[in-house]
């Protein structure tokens, strides 16, 4: 094998292996940035020692046990940690007698709560969304300072900080790292699904950039979900979250044209959605439904996703079923962007004017006064009752408010449509 084969071999194991091995350190160091270096340690250890020697049968264990030599090492030349030292040495005798556990075992209880117990940390709300982010891409999901600057059109240096300013908030504010029970867990479970998700839509429809999707974020997401559905298999919501993500995915090669344009779901050809996606989106929701209790906002929007993913056209789509969805939805978790979806699927089960309506309420909202979707809708709907000049217009304004490149083309084109429909 040859260098650059061991390095890419490297790289592939850094990103199997990177959240468990920093899990586990982080238990036995009690501090998250600590627990990165140190495992930093052991991959710039690897990239120096297996070009020689190999890789390794066990190459997650040999890691592990590098990282914790590191430590041992660390702890040593600091006083004040002698006590810690000793309880390490300890801990690493004691694997050194029962044989070191392979870190690619799915069944190691252990590394699956130490696991859990890093995702509950890196989306911790003492935390902003922007650092929660950025730490849990690179503790849980193994990307690197430029890999995740660039998926967020960002620059690097102002990812590295968010990275060591949300480590250091975690060690000044001592949070625990352990998983939360009682009232907190379902908060905390709350901030965690938030954070899987943003980083899913971020992949799903770019904010910004000239990409309509980035299907690696997408991929991050999803590969976070399954992960924490199989150690919390017991929480509906997360089951939830799975199945919206599933659908959703499914869709993404049907969402780009071959020049990389933006196609809307009615547009899209629904052949190339990927059916075994949709069928592991819809046994994750029958896994939310086994394990009962109300429905949640991750449960709803996946219900929602299963009727557009049942549909083999857009004519043949159960839109009462979605606008009554769309409905509970708003109830449950009322927001002018869940009305304005509500909008668009009342306008397709009751007519244009219907969604129009409510629409309209949305114009004085003041936190839909950049969101270019609302004028974009709003243009939809005025089109469908024949009011060129006004939707053009709308058209324009929706593409003078996005910050994505193929978005802001699409939204061009249709105003310019708007205008051949008037002529005609």
């Amino acid at each position: 094998m040859t260098v650059p084969d061991i390095h890419r071999t490297i790289d592939a194991v850094w990103r199997i292996e990177s959240a468990r091995l920093i899990a586990s350190l982080t238990r036995i160091v009690q501090d998250v940035g600590l627990a990165e270096d140190l495992a930093q340690g052991a991959l710039v250890a690897a990239l120096e020692q297996w070009p020689q020697s190999g890789i390794p049968d066990k190459p997650g264990a040999w890691l592990m046990t590098t990282a914790k030599h590191h430590a041992i090492d660390q702890i040593r030349r600091n006083i004040r940690l002698e006590r810690k030292t000793e309880e390490m040495g300890r801990d690493l005798e004691i694997e050194q007698e029962l044989g070191v556990p392979d870190l690619g075992a799915d069944a190691d209880e252990d590394m699956g709560d130490d696991l859990l117990r890093l995702i509950f940390i890196s989306c911790h709300p003492v935390l902003s969304k922007d650092a929660r982010l950025a730490l849990t891409l690179r503790l849980l999901g193994g990307l690197t300072t430029d890999e995740i600057a660039r998926a967020f059109l960002v620059p690097e240096p102002t990812i590295a900080q968010r990275i060591v300013r949300a480590k250091r908030t975690l060690s000044e504010a001592r949070v625990p790292f352990e998983v939360p029970v009682g009232s907190e867990r379902e908060a905390r479970l709350s901030s965690v699904l938030e954070v899987i998700y943003l980083i899913f839509n971020e992949g799903y429809s770019a904010t910004a950039g000239d990409d309509w999707v980035r299907p690696a974020l997408c991929e991050d997401a999803l590969r976070l979900g399954r992960i924490l559905a199989e150690l919390i298999s017991n929480e509906p919501e997360v089951h939830g979250l799975v199945a919206l993500m599933e659908i959703q995915t499914s869709r993404l090669r049907a969402r780009v044209g071959p020049s990389g344009e933006a196609i809307p779901l009615l547009e899209q050809n629904r052949g190339r959605w990927d059916q075994l996606l949709i069928q592991r989106g819809f046994a994750a929701l029958l896994r939310a439904d086994a394990v009962g209790g109300a429905l949640g906002p991750y449960r709803l929007q996946a219900a929602i996703a299963a009727c557009h993913a049942q549909a083999r056209t857009p004519e043949a789509t159960d839109w009462e079923r979605i606008a009554a969805l769309y409905d509970a939805l708003a109830q449950l978790t009322p927001s002018p962007i869940v009305e304005l979806n509500r909008a668009v699927a009342v306008s397709m089960a009751f007519g244009p004017e219907a969604g129009l309506e409510i629409v309209d309420t949305l114009t004085s909202e003041s936190s839909l006064k950049s969101y270019h979707l609302l004028p974009s809708v709003r243009g939809d709907l005025l089109a469908k009752l024949g009011r060129f000049n006004e939707a053009g217009e709308e058209f324009k304004r929706a593409a003078s408010l996005t910050r994505n490149a193929r978005e802001r083309e699409l939204l061009l084109e249709r105003a310019a449509a708007m205008v051949r429909g008037k002529a005609e």
